[in-house]
């Protein structure tokens, strides 16, 4: 007989390592699907969670994953392909073929981030590369920095490095945004490149400069790549999941986490911004207590 699992978690970022831990020690029989190294977290260095200092991203999710085992959830390292959800039950298919079911499921597969795809980017990831300008401010203390993009989260985005940065570079092909914003960075200190797009990103072990369209080069530390970003969203799109009605970028939840569709509950980065640990581990929780709760029930 197939086992069917009370939770699967699709992620395995901070929602989904707290949803396994909580659901776990709630006696539910839990599954965890993922490659730990694809969360946003795995190459973060962490200072604004409260009770930790200095840590970095990737020891935070060991331990997770390994209080999640303990408390009895099994974890497979694959990228999930299909998905469909019907009849009180969740069936999966593996990137090896397996198929897996459950009956309730949380998705936490967090949002990937929308690339340049120039040289560097991928090489200095977390070396001075960074796709949060919230999150990662506070390293490029009197630093140079560029943020690269065009609309309202590159454009705010610049004006908040401003208050961390000794000089802020905008790169952007133009001002995607409301004349109000516009007229704001430009009577900032911000200083703006239209036209000039990256060519690569430039540093040995941190980044050290851009190299742009016209083959001038900027002296920057750091890197803020802000152009949008994307839900996990393909595989939940099949399900009926509401998204949210203005970007449908986002999965719409409850105060329980649940979606509008009974069993399946979204924590994290896809049920929208903002983008940090807290809300993330938080979200987490609630999703895998009412989740392994909804199970029993269904038991």
């Amino acid at each position: 007989m197939d086992t069917i699992y009370d939770l699967i978690i699709l992620g395995t970022g901070p929602a989904g390592l707290q949803a396994a831990i909580h659901a776990s020690r709630a006696k539910a029989s839990v599954l965890v699907m993922g490659r730990p190294q694809k969360s946003s977290l795995f190459r973060a260095h962490v200072e604004n969670y409260c009770c930790t200092l200095g840590v970095t991203g990737q020891d935070l999710l060991e331990s997770g994953r390994e209080q999640a085992q303990t408390s009895g959830a099994v974890f497979l390292d694959e990228d999930i392909i299909g998905l469909e959800a019907g009849e009180g039950r969740v069936a999966i298919r593996s990137e090896s073929g397996q198929e897996i079911k459950g009956q309730t499921l949380v998705l936490a597969m967090g949002i990937s981030r929308n690339k340049l795809n120039v040289p560097g980017e991928k090489e200095l990831l977390g070396k001075g590369v960074s796709y949060c300008v919230d999150c990662d401010a506070n390293f490029f203390r009197n630093a140079p920095v560029a943020v690269i993009g065009s609309e309202s989260a590159a454009v705010s985005g610049a004006m908040t490095l401003l208050f961390y940065s000794s000089q802020v570079h905008l790169i952007c092909d133009d001002l995607n945004v409301t004349n109000s914003l516009a007229g704001q960075v430009k009577a900032s200190g911000v200083v703006i490149h239209k036209g000039n797009p990256v060519k690569s990103i430039n540093g040995q072990t941190q980044v050290e400069s851009l190299t742009l369209y016209d083959d001038s080069e900027l002296a920057v530390e750091g890197v803020f790549i802000e152009l949008g970003a994307k839900g996990a969203i393909e595989l939940a799109a099949g399900l009926g999941v509401n998204l949210d009605p203005e970007s449908f970028r986002y999965i719409v939840t409850d105060k329980k986490q649940q979606t509008n569709i009974p069993g399946i509950y979204a924590a994290g980065d896809i049920c929208g911004p903002p983008w940090q640990m807290a809300k993330a581990v938080g979200e987490g929780c609630v999703a895998g207590l009412e989740a392994a709760a909804y199970a029993k029930k269904q038991r």
